[in-house]
């Protein structure tokens, strides 16, 4: 079988979680099926991190689209127009395009990992010719698509309701935590990587990008109503998005020791995040919206106590292993409290639960299953 994959979509660093996704599937599922061709179309931003890693594997090709991923535009006509033709020269048996949107037809079954419907429950988080392209684009993408992926049954949900696509042709594939979150740093080198960063009190510990939905700004005003109480900093590891100003607001309204103590990081080497998550008192993520929650999953893997909020598929995937909150700013303060107040045992129990429920989703089979969905689809034809 020989699978086309889109990546026009990928720019590294700047997609979010959709760049994770498709890096950490591609990581087990070409070892795991050498039997498959994978056909990968790249454009410039991402050509070069592909041959990196790719080099010398003899079952992956790619092919270089040529132009830039960085207009929008540029991109849309690139895949609607170009990528077709180009996967028809390639030969592939089903084109996988794992970023939200598909060419409107393509020479071969297609199919479409559409991760979360956050455009329409938050448009704020798009501008506004981002978000008319998206309004059109991901509906032709769900329709056109023979199977879709999506990553929690609360996505299938939204998917139903929102764009009205059977049930039956959107498969939910869950994400999982990189073993790397899992296994405790060694030595002196967590220690060492976390002091470079921040400083050496307690901190509480969250990663997201600031687009209104992930609800930073409430984190932040939490963080105010305890931080004259209980000796912690704040550590935001992300880039500044849509909802920025809302947590500068949030940040001026705090004094000027309490600014102080919240911690800004972006653009981090892998073993520093890890680091942090794994040296964190308590890792926060008060996200109104999400397709999976990926963030959460490392974080119960690196044994560090988790609050979030009840929104989406959080349930579906911390079960009874971690806290939740309704995302108020009160709550979230009074919850920290709670947190930050366990002792040893109680702290270790919490912790062990979240592991255990976090080695339950493996890399190994979100690649498998994925991978049975792109040759079902192939199987399907005729």
């Amino acid at each position: 079988m020989k699978v086309g994959i889109n990546t026009l979509f990928l720019i590294p660093g700047e997609v979010g979680g959709s760049e994770t996704y498709l890096r950490d599937i591609l990581r087990y599922a070409v070892p795991q099926h050498p039997e498959i061709q994978w056909v990968l179309f790249t454009n410039k931003e991402n050509q070069s991190l592909f041959e990196q890693i790719f080099s010398g594997v003899k079952t992956v090709t790619l092919r270089p689209m040529g132009f830039s991923a960085s207009r929008r535009s540029v991109r849309i006509l690139q895949e609607q127009f170009c990528l077709p033709r180009a996967a028809r020269l390639a030969g592939v048996d089903v084109l996988w395009s794992p970023g939200y949107t598909a060419p409107f037809r393509a020479p071969c079954p297609q199919v479409v990992s559409v991760l979360d419907m956050q455009y329409c429950e938050f448009p704020q988080d798009l501008s506004l010719a981002a978000l008319w392209a998206t309004r059109f684009l991901v509906p032709l993408a769900l329709r056109v698509a023979r199977r879709v992926i999506t990553l929690s049954e609360f996505s299938r949900s939204q998917i139903i309701r929102h764009v009205g696509v059977p049930r039956e042709k959107i498969i939910p594939i869950h994400l999982a935590a990189g073993s790397e979150f899992s296994q405790m740093m060694t030595g002196e080198e967590g220690k060492t990587r976390r002091a470079a960063l921040i400083p050496p009190e307690p901190y509480v510990f969250c990663v997201a990008n600031t687009y209104p939905h992930k609800n930073i700004h409430s984190l932040v005003e939490a963080f105010g109503i305890l931080a004259e109480e209980s000796r912690f900093n704040l550590v935001l590891v992300g880039a500044e998005r849509r909802g920025e100003s809302l947590v500068s607001a949030a940040l001026e309204r705090l004094s000027g020791p309490q600014r102080e103590r919240v911690k800004r990081l972006r653009g981090l080497d892998r073993r520093d995040l890890v680091a942090l998550y794994q040296g964190a008192a308590v890792f926060a993520f008060p996200s109104l919206y999400e397709g999976f929650g990926l963030p959460v999953l490392e974080a119960m893997a690196a044994g560090t106590p988790v609050l979030t909020t009840e929104r989406g598929p959080m349930r579906e995937i911390g079960g009874d292993s971690i806290r939740y909150c309704d995302g108020t700013p009160p709550e979230l303060a009074r919850q920290f409290k709670e947190l930050l107040k366990l002792d040893g045992l109680e702290r270790e129990q919490v912790i062990q639960r979240a592991k255990a429920r976090a080695s339950s989703f493996r890399w190994e089979r979100t690649a498998d299953q994925t991978v049975e969905v792109l040759r079902a689809t192939v199987n399907s034809v005729g």
